[in-house]
């Protein structure tokens, strides 16, 4: 199969996630919608059933959602809960709703009581301090309670040895992802903005094992590449979400290859994988423990400013000449975060911008402008 129909392939995935759903229940699946993120989706594929990432839409108009939601929650949320009451996700057979925002803990509340008489909302407590032996063990007491649901939708136990099968799906799942996100910041010529959300974004809607398989197809064409020059600039990406394909065909219309992200629907998400042997439970609270360099998680050593200094770094070593930051609507973890952010980059010498983004974004006249100014700058 040629690189181009495997990249259409993603693409139609990407775009159209409610066919895969309603394909997946018509072969007689069952589906677990996730909300962002750090859930433990290995528990949902060791239940035999499949994970489908729900991270709002760049489609949809928010409408039903405002009689459950302040104004000031973010659109992915909002959408969220919109898909739901519209319909548009009533093939599923449960929800795992994770608290790890001040907008997702209100928001899992609002989901379960809209869809009280439609679908089993599972709710998913992260604690603040995840490394500890006392936060190690709380993680595994959700995980336990997410398990036992879980169960009870499927109908049949979730075994140990099922549950490490599900580990190395996933780690193989996330491995795939990340040889993809170094080959494409290597192809630019090959893999455009647009095409490489979309590539990413079609992991949150497929079955693990089957993205997985796609995917180091999709790998193994793009490193029998020769590596070719690239004319125009690059740039890394950072941010909650940004897979808006007129948004990132601005990118391209400048010639700005995506060299890495720091994007939480992209890489944050597949950094950091799960121990294959020993206890399964404990190996994914031991996986959400080790994930790190992220605005909505904890650090003990804040004051050090690693995370700043992570994305520095990672800025450096992709061969990247800036960085783009989508900033979330009424995301305060974001929006407190980025002085310190905008001090590294600028000590460090890295030229920078900031996009303010929402999925109700229809009209991308001001960010193209910034976008085309940034890449004279570069």
């Amino acid at each position: 199969m040629s690189t181009e129909v495997m990249l259409n392939e993603f693409k139609e995935i990407s775009q159209h996630p409610y066919r895969v759903l309603s394909q997946y229940k018509q072969e007689g699946k069952k589906v677990i919608g996730v909300l962002p993120y750090y859930a433990p989706v290995e528990l949902v594929v060791a239940a035999g059933m499949v994970p489908m990432g729900i991270w709002g839409s760049n489609s949809k108009t928010i409408s039903m959602a405002k009689e459950y939601c302040a104004t000031f929650y973010c659109t992915i949320a909002q959408l969220a809960l919109e898909m739901l009451l519209d319909g548009t996700l009533d093939q599923l057979d449960g929800i795992i709703t994770p608290t790890i925002c001040d907008t997702l803990r209100p928001m899992s509340q609002n989901i379960r009581v809209a869809m009280s008489e439609k679908l089993p909302c599972i709710f998913l407590a992260h604690p603040q301090n995840r490394k500890p032996s006392f936060g190690l063990q709380f993680t595994m007491d959700q995980y336990n309670h997410v398990k036992a649901e879980l169960e009870k939708i499927s109908g049949s136990a979730i075994t140990d040895e099922a549950l490490r099968e599900a580990i190395k799906v996933m780690n193989r799942n996330r491995a795939a992802r990340r040889e993809f996100v170094k080959l494409a910041g290597e192809h630019p010529e090959t893999i455009s903005a647009v095409t490489r959300s979309a590539v990413l974004r079609a992991a949150w809607f497929m079955e693990p094992v089957a993205y997985a398989q796609k995917l180091e197809a999709l790998n193994a064409q793009l490193s029998a590449l020769p590596v070719q020059p690239w004319k125009g600039r690059k740039v890394v990406t950072s941010g909650i979400i940004c897979d808006n394909p007129k948004l990132l065909q601005i990118f391209d219309d400048n010639k700005i290859a995506i060299a890495a992200d720091d994007v939480a629907h992209e890489s944050r998400a597949i950094r950091v994988d799960a121990a294959e042997t020993g206890d399964p439970m404990m190996a994914l609270a031991q996986q959400f423990a080790d994930q790190d360099y992220d605005v909505l998680l904890y650090d003990e050593h804040s004051n050090q400013n690693r995370r700043a200094d992570y994305v520095v770094d990672l800025v450096k070593k992709s061969g990247a000449q800036g960085l783009v930051l989508f900033m979330q609507q009424f995301c305060d973890p974001e929006e407190m975060e980025y002085p310190y952010l905008k001090k590294a980059l600028d000590d460090a010498g890295i030229p920078h911008i900031k996009l303010g983004i929402d999925q109700q974004m229809r009209d991308f006249g001001q960010a193209s402008t910034a976008i085309q100014a940034f890449a004279d700058v570069l």
